[in-house]
């Protein structure tokens, strides 16, 4: 049987397809950051909707048309009218259903082909709100080739003609003044910079756009051929040398066949580019769109309005799966079910020792240790998305939990000894744990604690002579007794009472608080024990009394001793 070549034989059939600008285009290196969001413009409906295994109905595309313009969106491309007629279909239902609200621009795909341009305009027939009609024409090498078999002259022309016909039809009938062009030179990335500026410019020309009428110039990587720094020159080749620069909007439509598309976006806005054309979780035909929410985002933990609202991230999601039927990847940035959890024990000890930062000096800024934005900033949860617990987990993660969903403020060396019980349980199931059920290991393991000693009563009095001497009930090994013991403390005279039993220690911590607040909360008692081997142990006490809770606390930390 024939083996497969390798990939480090293969390789050797590829060559790099794009091509640099004929001049120098690099001051977008000397920017280290974005200042300002661009206009966005969603592509969900017509290109991400062409990527699904099985695309949304016209119900589906309805809603969610509506989640974009409450997200924010000001511009939604609505389909391909002249494609299918379920494309058509929607176009006409936005606009007989007045859907389209005044602030929000439709945008309309064509190809720069007459028939299909004509029934372009037939679908927009009535709508009173903005428009943007979209025409392209792809230009690169490959397709000259390959595809249409022309040169560059007849390529150039078939883009010219396209943009005749669109003002041609706006102009018709006493026109449509709120129709705005766009023009995008297909397979921009495989085409020669300077060659793609002759078609833009030639579009420009027949355009002639101006400040009350701006056009839209779209520089698709149809296909991502290039490091995202040589993307970048070529947009800011194309930004400089641009006719009508000042009444044109430069925008990007990055795919992300190279995975870089998030980076071709933001290093092509600092080399010039206004818009960004994209998706929601970066759907998409093959590697998908740039995914605007990850870019958004990332603006957003730099201090940048992003001019979308995504503080509801789970329930987009949820909508987002169940009209697509495509999942978000528990990994994706800033939306999945992950990106803000941490199993490892010493991150989820940076992040319990932050958040205590935070709360004692209060601090105006976002700097918490592995944790880029404030989770809460996107509908997530402290409790039960950041730290969370399995066998990589360390006692920070196990103590944060139990304080931060039920109170318990473990002193830190218990916090270690209960890291430990939380590991061998999760260990041996092979899997996560919830919070109920690190608290149920709590409960089981550590709070008032059955085993060789239980109590049944006690009380205390103090002699003349000082100190403390209480006369306390328990039952061991089924027989109950009544032992006395004397101490300067309560817990003294305790720990005196049962070595007396024959069970020799001694107390080695102590530390209380309050589980809840109100006149009726209960108190919580850590009290750790040692035997005369040195071997020691923690026991917890809960108890609306505090001295019963210290008391059943100590017995706690003996019963477990002595398991």
């Amino acid at each position: 049987m024939s083996q497969h070549p390798s990939t480090t034989e293969t390789y050797r059939k590829y060559a790099r397809g794009y091509f640099m600008p004929p001049e120098p285009s690099i001051d977008w290196v000397k920017k280290d950051y974005i200042d300002e969001a661009p206009a966005w413009c969603s592509v969900d409906l017509r290109d991400g909707n062409q990527a699904l295994i099985v695309p949304m109905s016209l119900d589906e595309k309805l809603e969610f048309f509506q989640k974009l313009v409450e997200i924010g969106f000001k511009e939604i491309e609505i389909g391909f009218p002249a494609a299918s007629e379920t494309e058509f279909e929607l176009c006409r239902a936005l606009i007989e259903r007045n859907m389209i609200p005044d602030d929000v621009t439709i945008q309309v795909l064509t190809q720069a082909r007459e028939h299909i341009i004509r029934r372009t305009f037939e679908a927009l027939e009535g709508c009173k709100t903005p428009v943007i009609v979209h025409v392209y024409n792809s230009t690169s090498l490959a397709q000259r080739e390959q595809v249409f078999k022309k040169d560059k002259d007849a390529i150039k022309q078939i883009a010219v003609e396209g943009a005749k016909l669109l003002k041609e039809l706006t102009d018709a009938d006493g026109g449509h003044p709120n129709y705005r062009f766009e023009y995008s030179p297909e397979s921009f990335t495989g085409t020669e910079p300077e060659y793609a500026l002759e078609v833009v410019n030639a579009v420009l020309d027949v355009w002639q756009p101006t400040p009350e009428r701006t056009a839209v110039i779209n520089l698709p990587a149809t296909v991502e051929m290039s490091l995202p720094h040589v993307f970048a020159s070529q947009v800011e080749y194309m930004s400089k040398n641009m006719k009508y620069r000042e009444n044109v909007v430069l925008s990007l439509h990055p795919h992300n066949d190279r995975g870089t598309g998030v980076a071709d976006a933001e290093l092509g806005i600092l080399a010039g580019a206004d818009r960004i054309e994209g998706t929601l979780f970066g759907n998409g035909e093959r590697t998908g769109n740039v995914d605007i929410i990850t870019l958004a985002m990332n603006m957003f933990s730099h201090g940048v309005n992003p001019k979308l609202d995504f503080s509801r991230m789970p329930e987009l999601v949820e909508m987002y799966e169940r009209l697509t039927r495509m999942d978000v990847s528990p990994r994706q940035p800033y939306a999945g079910q992950l990106v803000f959890a941490a199993f490892s024990g010493s991150h989820q000890d940076a992040i319990a020792k932050g958040f205590a930062y935070r709360d004692e000096h209060n601090p105006d800024r976002w700097t918490l240790p592995y944790l880029p934005i404030d989770p809460e900033d996107v509908g997530r949860h402290y409790e039960t998305d950041v730290i969370r617990i399995n066998s990589q987990s360390g006692k920070g993660g196990v103590g944060y939990v139990l304080e931060k969903a039920y109170g318990y403020v473990l002193p830190k060396a218990m916090r270690e000894e209960f890291g430990y019980a939380v590991k061998d349980v999760s260990d041996h199931a092979h899997k996560e744990l919830a919070p109920e059920e690190v608290h149920d290991i709590f409960q089981r393991e550590f709070v008032n604690r059955s085993g060789a000693i239980a109590l049944k009563d006690f009380h205390f009095i103090r002699p003349e002579g000082g100190g403390v001497k209480v006369f306390i009930t328990v039952e061991k090994d089924g027989v109950s007794r009544e032992v006395i013991g004397t101490g300067n403390g309560r817990l003294d005279a305790v720990a005196e009472a049962v070595s007396s039993l024959g069970i020799e220690n001694h107390l080695t911590a102590y530390h209380e608080h309050a589980l809840e607040r109100g006149a009726d909360s209960r108190a919580a008692a850590y009290v750790q024990v040692e035997a005369e081997g040195g071997k020691s142990a923690w026991g917890c006490g809960v108890d609306p009394d505090i001295i019963a809770a210290s008391i059943k606390g100590y017995l706690s930390a003996i019963n477990r001793m002595l398991a």
